[in-house]
């Protein structure tokens, strides 16, 4: 499953609505680029004049006074044309500006699910690769169309003007351009939208292989994966390769539209001139004015594959922006933090069901422990609690508003799989609370215990981490999530093993951070080791989906079910024993 691609007409409706959201703006770019356009011709007209002046014998004053025509004319048309080319560069870019954060917003606004399905790398070739081909176009493509299109258009009206069939003669050019488009159209842009799906593919093994990189190790798939890779890889060099061998038979087809247009032209200016209707520097004009369309009308044609080929990333983003998104409303605010999962059934693929009825109640401050086997539901019915998935029945409630309708941050969750941000540490706190003082933040890495280590940073609080920076461990990366929780200040908590990348000589650290951040809210968690289950209020023991026992931890252990036997093993820690294996394993 991929996500969806926008047809040429949404395409075209999403630009329309953009461009008359700017009207004075493109209003003022186009007025610019006709006046640099009109000010290029000049120098053609006037050498036009300079030649049937030399003809009739005109003294050198005459040649000076066109001269000056000449270098004024072409001072306006260089500098009208440099203006037009940072006009239209600035209007694509602010278009461009407005359709990536568009994008990204929608993005995170879709269901967990639709990205669970198509994965991850199909949206990042389109934030990505499909960005960066807009972005060439619109910065090296996008000036140079509209000044060659508008030097086209001006310069067919000026050969006109000479003499209407000399215009007529420039314009035999034109069918046959449209021919050679008609032909290469339809041909080229089946092949560009297969050339970005195959980049896409080939980003999602990329992706996958990356994020996988341990499990790819443990289980030695490296050579099955660099196969996957390679064949994307191949498949998408070899649709590249059609896509510029079609390219080539194009330019023979513009190749011969040039030829037969200034043929043309000069074939039916020499007939005017024996007829006395125009002169030889008219008509000498008229063949300039077309000759020096060659270069930008071919330009404008070439362009056409990078053209192709961002219509097909612009039909990709687009497609993104047309995709339901989850809307909050968040006005109903709960009196209470009161948590409860009310007959919450879930499925993933709509036939297996992972959740059945599930019925649960954390009150207010109440600690609650999700354990089971890998496989009995437990991080889905995190995910429902947090409102990160929506249930196929039933609902998730905070005092019985719906987490959907509750006001931001009321409800949080801290996964296994936390993540540093790129940038001073400092910042990366005051993600769950901007403009944060530095007493506040060293508040909450207190609470967590972690201000000792960051003071010993070389730059304490401004120490750049994540991508490029300083490497924290995977418990100190955890430990600033829950510092963002303590900044963020939620009523109710979702911890989804969230200690779980600790390893043995942390663990009971980091499980003092968590319950230290945990105070005085609800929280639901799952366990990854049975000592949290024991210090939790109360524990939920979940199986195939479904809550098999709920109380206190030791009358669980006193009742001598499957909790209790889940117990023995953890403390036992037998490796023979398959259900020490399988805590907290994802469910």
């Amino acid at each position: 499953m991929t996500l969806p691609i926008a047809t040429a007409r949404e395409s075209r409706a999403w630009l329309r609505t953009e461009l008359r959201g700017r009207r004075a703006e493109v209003a003022g770019t186009v007025v610019v680029g006709v006046l640099g356009a009109a000010a290029s011709i000049i120098p053609v007209y006037a050498l036009g004049m300079l030649v049937d002046r030399v003809r009739s014998g005109a003294g050198s004053s005459a040649i000076a006074s066109i001269s000056i025509v000449i270098v004024v004319a072409a001072l306006v048309g260089g500098g009208a044309t440099g203006l037009s080319a940072y006009l239209i560069g600035r209007l694509g870019a602010r278009m461009l500006a407005d359709l990536r954060e568009s994008t990204v917003s929608t993005a995170l606004r879709l269901p967990a699910l639709v990205l669970d399905r198509t994965g991850r790398g199909d949206l990042l070739s389109r934030v990505g690769a499909d960005i960066a081909a807009i972005g060439k176009a619109v910065s090296d493509v996008l000036p140079q169309v509209t000044s060659a299109f508008l030097l086209g258009v001006l310069s067919l009206a000026a050969m006109a003007g000479i003499d209407w069939r000399l215009g007529l003669a420039g314009a035999v050019a034109v069918p046959l351009y449209v021919l050679a488009l008609r032909w290469y159209l339809p041909r080229s842009a089946p092949r560009y939208a297969r050339e970005r799906a195959a980049v896409a593919e080939r980003s999602q093994l990329l992706v996958e292989s990356m994020q996988g990189l341990r499990t790819v190790h443990a289980y030695r798939l490296e050579d099955r994966h660099l196969r996957e890779i390679d064949g994307a890889s191949a498949k998408a060099r070899d649709i590249s390769v059609d896509v510029f061998t079609l390219f080539t038979r194009f330019v023979g087809r513009v190749n011969r539209a040039e030829f037969f247009g200034l043929a043309a032209v000069l074939i039916v200016g020499l007939l005017l001139i024996r007829d006395g209707a125009v002169t030889v520097g008219e008509t000498s004009a008229a063949a300039l004015l077309f000759h020096r369309l060659f270069n930008p009308v071919s330009m404008l044609l070439y362009t056409f594959d990078e053209i192709q080929a961002a219509g097909a990333s612009l039909a990709r983003l687009v497609g993104v922006l047309r995709m339901p998104v989850e809307e909050r409303s968040g006005g109903r605010r709960p009196a209470d933090s009161s948590l409860t999962l009310e007959n919450v059934s879930f499925s993933y693929d709509g036939v297996t069901p992972v959740l059945r009825d599930v019925c649960l109640r954390a009150e207010p401050g109440e600690r609650v422990a999700l354990v089971g086997s890998t496989g009995a539901g437990k991080t889905t019915a995190a995910s429902i609690a947090a409102g990160i998935l929506r249930p196929g029945s039933g609902a998730a409630l905070v005092d019985g508003v719906p987490v959907t309708d509750l006001p931001a941050h009321t409800v949080a969750i801290v996964s296994q799989e936390t993540h540093v941000f790129a940038g001073p540490l400092v910042e990366d706190l005051c993600l769950a609370r901007p403009g944060a003082a530095v007493p506040e933040v060293e508040a909450a890495l207190a609470t967590v215990g972690a201000l000792d280590w960051v003071r010993a940073l070389p730059s304490g609080l401004e120490t750049v981490v994540g991508d490029g920076g300083h490497d924290l461990t995977a418990a100190q990366a955890q430990q600033l999530a829950l510092a963002r929780l303590v900044l963020l200040d939620p009523a109710v908590v979702v911890l989804d093993e969230a200690t779980a990348e600790a390893g043995s000589a942390g663990a009971r650290a980091l499980e003092e951070a968590a319950a230290a951040a945990l105070r005085g809210r609800t929280a639901l968690v799952v366990a990854h080791r049975l000592t949290q289950a024991a210090a939790a209020d109360r524990v939920v023991v979940m199986e195939h989906g479904s809550v098999v026992e709920s109380g206190p931890h030791a009358e669980l252990v006193a009742a001598g079910g499957r909790y209790a036997r889940l117990w023995a093993a953890w403390e036992s820690r037998t490796p023979a024993s398959a259900e020490t294996r399988h805590i907290g394993g994802a469910g």
